[in-house]
């Protein structure tokens, strides 16, 4: 008797101490959707930063709803075609190729009135209104956009942008990260700011960015801010980034193992208090 009462302790309290096992749903863009894709990087990058997420949090299972190239307009326009599924928490992390668009940003007002899709603030107050109908006490995270140099896509250069260190249609990205964190704000939900508070900064983006010097043709590397006004022509030049440019992104944008790894890093602190 004494042995199965033990037994049974025993049990009980394996049982306290394990944790809850947890479902996330992580809703983004290009740098969330590279998680299972990182061949698209010409294998770059080896593990986006859920995957880093739950090999330390092993009690939480994550869904990748990041749709390569979308916004959150995009996102808002077919919510109800994503499959999203009832989860304990969703994060957010758009805003980027909003910015890169030109969609209005509009005003809190617009998230406030659930004034539609034609802002971003519209466009996150449908896919917040989306989520809370699966589950009305599930936690929300939101995440801004990262800063952003020169962006080359390193399976198409045509495919192109210039960086965050001037404006799109008379928007900066600064201002789409201050939308999000005043989304935040007025709903009390964590918001992991990586435009601001990360390390990201647009010095250490990438090391330098190799391009032709336009006074005499050689080959030159660039770091920033040199490299902003030197042309690029995907018709005649290499890829700018080599490897040995890495650095917290591998192609100006997306997340280098460094940068995901960062990313990783902000998320566990509110995760691991779940």
């Amino acid at each position: 008797m004494k042995k199965l009462v033990s037994l049974v302790v025993v049990a009980l309290m394996i049982t306290s101490f394990s944790k809850k096992k947890i479902t996330w749903v992580a809703i983004g863009d290009s740098i969330t959707y590279l998680n299972e894709h990182t061949n698209e990087t010409g294998n770059r990058v080896t593990k986006g930063y859920m995957t880093r997420i739950v090999e330390k949090l092993p009690n939480i299972h994550y869904i990748n709803q990041g749709h390569n190239g979308w916004t959150s307009g995009g996102i808002a326009k077919e919510i109800e075609n994503l499959g999203l599924v009832k989860a304990d928490i969703y994060s957010i992390f758009l805003g980027t190729n909003d910015w890169w668009a030109g969609r209005p940003l509009g005003t809190l007002s617009d998230y406030q009135n659930n004034s539609g899709n034609s802002t971003v603030y519209g466009s996150f107050r449908i896919i917040m209104n989306k989520l809370r109908s699966l589950n009305k006490d599930a936690k929300i995270i939101l995440i801004t956009p990262m800063q952003r140099v020169d962006f080359v896509y390193i399976n198409d250069m045509k495919n192109n942008a210039y960086g965050s260190y001037k404006e799109k249609k008379g928007q900066s990205l600064a201002q789409f990260a201050e939308a999000i964190n005043n989304i935040g704000k007025h709903e009390n939900l964590k918001v992991i700011d990586l435009y601001n508070k990360n390390g990201m900064s647009l010095p250490n983006l990438v090391k330098y960015k190799h391009l032709k010097d336009p006074a005499n043709g050689q080959d030159k590397n660039y770091p920033y801010p040199a490299f902003i006004d030197i042309p690029f022509n995907p018709e005649t030049d290499i890829y700018p980034y080599p490897e040995e440019a890495i650095d917290m992104t591998y192609d100006g944008l997306h997340p280098s193992d460094k940068g995901y790894a960062v990313i990783a890093d902000m998320l566990i602190k509110i995760l691991k208090k779940y």
